[in-house]
């Protein structure tokens, strides 16, 4: 990495503004900002009028390491995310082993500075039994604590009421959960089984893992955290009625209870399951386009927070299943920033949005130190975006190991020319730059 990297000629998206300048890098961080800048001891990169944006901070992803490294890894999510305009990501348990002791945790952030291109973080995840755990997590060192709350993946389920209220009221740290009530969702499940035995149809999806499950679950969720005063951060909102549950009305550094609305309940909705079929099912599930308009809606009144991916990939293969047997998830790292961008194309949501619903949000929900904004000092997490240059996703340019996309045929009128992570040049315009690894996130907690 040079010591010293000038930026040139690019329009600046930042803090709700878009401002044209250049960005002086040194050593890792922003020196300076500022209308034009010159240093003859800088590597000069000429941003021709280009969108520079903070990197997207992904607060859930799935990289399947240890244990599931047939479907992905973390060292090639990573430089699919890194593509994707993603510079920092927070990696949840449900590996094998799953994530639940401090000491696996410590694992995989050695796994993480061993191969990671892109920042990182790693949830701890929650059980029936390892509160005690929960309790000595490293505040300043780590992301949160998860608890599935839905039978999204198996063992790890937290479902005694009494661990649930000891950790609510335990936790050291920000809780995040995912909600799916259990027992509707088995009962819906022996619903459809009666009727269409083992070839449920994928349409039935969003009615079996339903509204009223994901309902039950968050605002049980939001009673423990009120009744404990927790802060919690409720993952992926796929319904319209859970976005009552959230407030606009006190900032977001003020808030204890935040929440979450990943690219596919943005983009996909249930009349989709036709052609998609398993390569939209998701937990919880992709549902009607009235509750995709909701979401949009609460995204862009500031009741849902942040913008995330849920990365989570599947081989493809594994996907051919019947719907019983087709697993949940899909990778959506790569397409995410380029996805939002068509939106912005449609004019469904601004720039300076986008970065601070994938940046600046994620970074004050987390209190991470020091990165999710373009400020001096702080790390230089940088994208470029061309914003004229359209690209078609196909096999060839999929970058995750599972190596398909439901974005798969899609054409993108937005491209990511060159990634900064922690002021190194990981990706440029097709090529990486591996000679040097991102950095474990820290957090400025007290």
């Amino acid at each position: 990495m040079s010591q010293k990297q000038l930026i040139k000629e690019v329009r600046i998206v930042n803090e709700g503004h878009i401002t044209e300048g250049d960005v002086l890098i040194v050593n890792g961080r922003i020196e300076k900002i500022s209308g034009s800048i010159s240093d003859p001891n800088a590597k000069v990169i000429r941003g021709n009028g280009k969108i520079l944006m903070p990197g997207v901070i992904d607060d859930q992803v799935h990289f399947r390491e240890p244990g599931l490294t047939h479907k992905a890894e973390i060292y090639t999510e990573a430089k699919s995310a890194v593509a994707g305009g993603i510079t920092s990501y927070m990696e949840m348990p449900n590996v094998k082993p799953p994530t639940i002791t401090n000491e696996l945790l410590e694992e995989k952030y050695a796994m993480g500075a061993d191969r990671s291109l892109a920042n990182y973080s790693f949830y701890l995840g929650a059980t029936n039994d390892n509160t005690e755990e929960v309790k000595k997590v490293d505040i300043h060192n780590v992301c949160g604590v998860k608890i599935f709350m839905g039978s999204s993946t198996g063992n790890m389920l937290v479902d005694n009421e009494k661990t649930l209220e000891n950790i609510f009221s335990s936790s050291p740290i920000l809780i995040a959960t995912h909600c799916e009530d259990e027992a509707t969702v088995t009962a819906n499940t022996e619903i459809y089984k009666a009727k269409y035995g083992e070839d449920i149809p994928f349409t039935a999806h969003s009615l079996i893992r339903s509204e009223e499950a994901c309902y039950l679950s968050s605002s049980f969720a939001v009673s423990l955290a009120k009744k404990n005063n927790s802060r919690l951060h409720i993952l992926h909102i796929s319904t319209g009625k859970e976005t009552g549950l959230f407030t606009n009305s006190i900032p977001l550094k003020e808030k204890r209870i935040t929440s979450e609305a990943c690219i596919h309940h943005l983009w996909f909705s249930d009349e989709d399951y036709e052609e998609k079929g398993a390569l939209i099912k998701w937990n919880p599930a992709v549902k009607t386009v009235d509750d995709r308009s909701k979401i949009w809606e609460a995204l862009l009144s500031d009741k849902i927070d942040v913008i995330a991916t849920d990365h989570a990939p599947h081989t493809f293969a594994e996907k051919q299943n019947k719907y019983l047997n087709a697993p949940s998830g899909g990778p959506l790292a790569q397409h995410t920033l380029v996805a939002m961008l068509d939106f912005y194309h449609q004019g469904k949501i601004s720039l300076e949005r986008i970065a601070e619903k994938m940046s600046h949000a994620v970074a004050d929900c987390f209190q991470i130190d020091k990165r999710g904004y373009i400020r001096e000092g702080y790390h230089a997490d940088l994208v470029l975006v061309d914003l004229d240059k359209k690209w078609k996703v196909e096999k060839l340019n999929i970058l995750s190991k599972c190596g398909w996309s439901p974005f798969e045929g899609h054409q993108f009128k937005s491209s990511i020319e060159k990634v900064w992570v922690s002021g190194h040049l990981a990706y440029d315009q097709g090529q990486f730059d591996e000679s040097l690894k991102g950095r474990r996130l820290q957090f400025d907690r007290s």
